[in-house]
């Protein structure tokens, strides 16, 4: 794993209380969508491993672009408050790529990606570098948020959706009586039957799935509820975000 300086060139929110961070992207990184990086603050060379001081991201950005992208939810941490008050043109050091959670080398079997929250943030890289290489996969994401004011990138799934035909988005809100915005979408929470009617003809799917833990652990069982074979399904959890 290798070891980059980079420099913070933009911030901007992308929902409520979620935040995405633009790096530049260094000479010679190279790395696979769904993969991560460890991002440290500057100026803390003592604790270089504190969670004060380093923390994990997923890669949103697709390998083909010129930029580094992270994003996460601004919780009131230590290492969210630093990072969010860097000054633009910061220097910070990233360690990376590194990550086993990407696409299966199959492209005739379908991909189910399985979303809560800011557990987006590796599957946009996928769906990113599927739009941009008119990969011939089929890609079904699931993506559960409690209000639409809390889905990131969810407008940018919306046109990757119409860029790519092999791509379908099934998007569910689970708290509407507690949301300011409309929504004509799913309402309901991501459970076995719906889960086994999504990916009826699909071919010989694999499910990736991607959260905090307790919604992880709550769709693993689900799947294998719904005939889901645990060999195929592959899952990361969000601590802390």
């Amino acid at each position: 794993m290798a070891e980059y300086r980079v420099r913070l060139v933009a911030r901007h929110p992308l929902a409520e209380g979620t935040m995405a961070f633009h790096f530049e992207k260094p000479e010679g990184f190279d790395h696979k969508p769904g993969q991560a990086l460890d991002l440290s603050l500057p100026g803390h060379q003592d604790n270089p491993r504190s969670p004060d001081v380093c923390h994990t991201f997923s890669i949103v950005s697709a390998p083909h672009e010129d930029e580094l992208l992270v994003a996460t939810r601004m919780r009131d941490s230590t290492f969210k408050r630093a990072l969010g008050a860097l000054p633009i043109d910061s220097k910070l050091q990233i360690n990376g790529p590194f990550g086993s959670l990407t696409l299966h080398k199959q492209p005739e079997r379908a991909g189910v990606l399985i979303a809560g929250g800011i557990g987006i943030t590796p599957f946009m890289s996928m769906l990113r570098h599927a739009a941009k290489q008119q990969t011939p996969q089929d890609l079904l994401l699931l993506y559960s948020n409690r209000r639409p004011e809390d889905a990131a990138f969810l407008a940018e799934l919306q046109r990757l959706e119409r860029l790519n035909p092999r791509f379908r988005l099934l998007a569910t809100m689970t708290d509407m009586a507690h949301s300011a915005q409309p929504w004509q979408g799913e309402t309901h929470v991501i459970d076995s039957p719906w889960l086994k009617q999504a990916i009826t003809g699909l071919a010989n799917p694999v499910c990736y799935v991607s959260g905090p833990p307790l919604m992880v652990e709550a769709i693993c069982q689900a799947l294998t509820a719904a005939g889901m074979d645990e060999e195929n399904v592959r899952s990361e959890s969000f601590y802390g975000y």
